[in-house]
């Protein structure tokens, strides 16, 4: 006898720092999803000072980091009940949350030694909704030897299929893809900053959280020079399984790369905006030259600007039109798709099913993935 579909609760908050995007989800018993509601609520700015404050080393670290834990916990709880309240469910027709937490260290590199941490009191989280919370999903891959990231792409193969040679381009802090082919394995990797080196330089130089529409990076015009000196980046030459975030791509970053030179404001933000669309394009077309379709999906997905120029760009890199759409396409708000996808990570824990892809990550084998911190 079949088991009937269940209700699961996924909860992402990014490297952007932007907010919480928790998604209501109906998981069938083979893993089919779909997405029945979503609420969307902010960082208070205390919040997000003290997460973004946390991304390098500090006075009192410790203390700091378990205060911003219980307090992201709290946030994730408001925006359950927001959800529950909205959806007119109670507690108890949930089967479990997914949390992923946010992300303060990633150093997957270090052999033995190799951590990664997201920030989040999933024992209070559970407390306060009444609700079994798995969390740490991460780790257990890590422990395997893998990069512990990305972990979305198990989920895009069961969510997005296609008779096509298909690529998936999710764009929050960082941009990862999925590589889908009709015939060959599953893979993906992270392919560089996302939105997360635009973010932090409108808001040094605006105090805006994001540059809607890329409108500041049309004003200007792409330095070449400094295009070039970006992409040196060592991270861009690494073959996959790769993994970044704060660790490697931040303003002091980007900071160097200009120093000494007296470029326009505007000017960087639009060379932000091409690093984004080039670096993700040039790793889409050299490991999978074959795509013939690519599903944006995150909050670069609503940056028309950039999907403009992901357009425009890929007739470069592409001998045969590659079409470019987002998730809406498929049916799924492109906002709401990492939230889905821990959810259907929840609900892989729940069915003791392995959930990480080690062609993507690296890891030894399949491994269940999360804690369980039962309600």
């Amino acid at each position: 006898m079949k088991k009937p579909h269940s209700f699961y609760i996924g909860l992402m908050s990014g490297t952007s720092l932007d907010g919480i995007d928790a998604v209501l989800a109906q998981i069938g018993p083979n893993g089919e999803t779909s997405a029945l509601d979503a609420v969307s609520a902010p960082f208070s700015l205390e919040l997000r000072k003290a997460l973004f404050e946390l991304q390098s080393p500090g006075a009192n670290e410790l203390h700091r980091e378990k205060q911003a834990g219980n307090a992201l916990a709290l946030a994730y709880a408001e925006a359950v009940d927001q959800l529950l309240k909205q959806s007119r469910l109670q507690p108890s027709d949930i089967t479990a949350i997914g949390a992923h937490g946010q992300t303060i260290r990633h150093q997957p590199h270090l052999g033995d030694m190799a951590y990664t941490h997201q920030t989040l009191n999933a024992a209070l989280l559970a407390e306060k909704t009444g609700i079994d919370v798995i969390a740490d999903f991460r780790s257990r891959d890590l422990a395997a030897g893998g990069n512990g990231a990305p972990l979305v792409p198990a989920f895009h193969a069961q969510q997005f299929v296609e008779d096509k040679n298909l690529a998936i381009l999710n764009i929050g802090g960082i941009a990862n893809l999925t590589l889908l082919p009709k015939d060959g394995e599953v893979t993906g990797f992270d392919c560089g900053p996302g939105n997360m080196l635009m973010d932090a330089w409108i808001h040094e130089h605006q105090g805006n959280a994001y540059d809607e529409n890329g409108q500041w990076a049309l004003q200007g015009k792409v330095n070449e020079m400094l295009l070039t000196k970006m992409l040196a980046e060592i991270f861009f030459a690494k073959a996959p399984p790769k993994s970044t975030g704060r660790d490697d791509f931040h303003l002091a970053w980007l900071q160097e790369k200009i120093e000494g030179e007296n470029f326009l404001a505007e000017d960087v933000q639009a060379t932000l905006l091409h690093l984004t669309a080039h670096s993700a394009l040039e790793a889409l077309a050299h490991h999978a030259p074959q795509t013939q379709k690519l599903i944006v999906c995150g909050g670069g997905a609503r940056n028309n600007a950039l999907m403009n120029l992901f357009r425009v760009k890929s007739q470069h890199f592409f001998k045969s039109p590659l079409e470019i759409t987002t998730s809406d396409s498929s049916g799924i708000d492109p906002q709401l798709v990492e939230g889905l996808a821990f959810a259907w990570l929840a609900w892989a824990h729940k069915e003791k099913r392995p959930a990480n892809l080690p062609a993507v990550t690296g890891a030894k084998g399949p491994r269940v993935l999360g804690a369980c911190y039962p309600a």
